[in-house]
């Protein structure tokens, strides 16, 4: 299988400040920290103010985030899907903040797993609240886990 380049990340940034980013950490340490590469952006339909974008970003298994197991622990399993949600509701939305994340893991990121993948889709958004669902994914395509998160649009002074 082969693997599409990355996309131009600072076309990523400069959008994600256009839309009222500008002046935040963007992207945030913890996206930097955990190697983060955002292989695909996808804008959702205009009319119906964004819903349906999606992104998605390739987080490398790191020894320092496997639980005694080998395996990438949950937490951090969560933290990459916060991770994609974040930048894309700067994408489709002025800034927002997670109120709500849920997740089910499905199956370990088996020891040895190179990288997973986060897909991540604006689904709805109503007023202020945003809602995203995301897919979490080994390279030989077996679903780690799945997410749903709201986000509510921040007023910023």
């Amino acid at each position: 299988m082969s693997v599409p380049p990355a996309i131009d990340t600072q076309k990523l940034l400069d959008a994600m400040k256009g839309g009222g980013a500008a002046g935040l950490k963007v992207p945030p340490p913890v996206f930097e920290d955990m190697e983060a590469e955002v292989r695909d952006y996808r804008p959702g339909d205009a009319e119906r103010d964004g819903v349906g974008a999606s992104m998605r970003t390739r987080f490398p298994v790191l020894e320092r985030y496997q639980n005694p197991m080998g395996v990438m622990q949950g937490g951090i399993v969560a933290a990459a899907v916060d991770n994609v949600v974040g930048p894309l509701s700067y994408l489709v939305a002025p800034p927002s903040v997670t109120a709500q994340l849920s997740m089910t893991y499905l199956a370990p990121a088996a020891p040895g797993t190179e990288y997973v993948e986060v897909e991540a889709r604006l689904v709805s958004r109503a007023g202020r609240q945003l809602v995203f669902d995301a897919t979490v994914t080994a390279p030989d395509g077996t679903e780690i886990a799945v997410g749903r998160l709201t986000n509510t649009i921040v007023r910023r002074g």
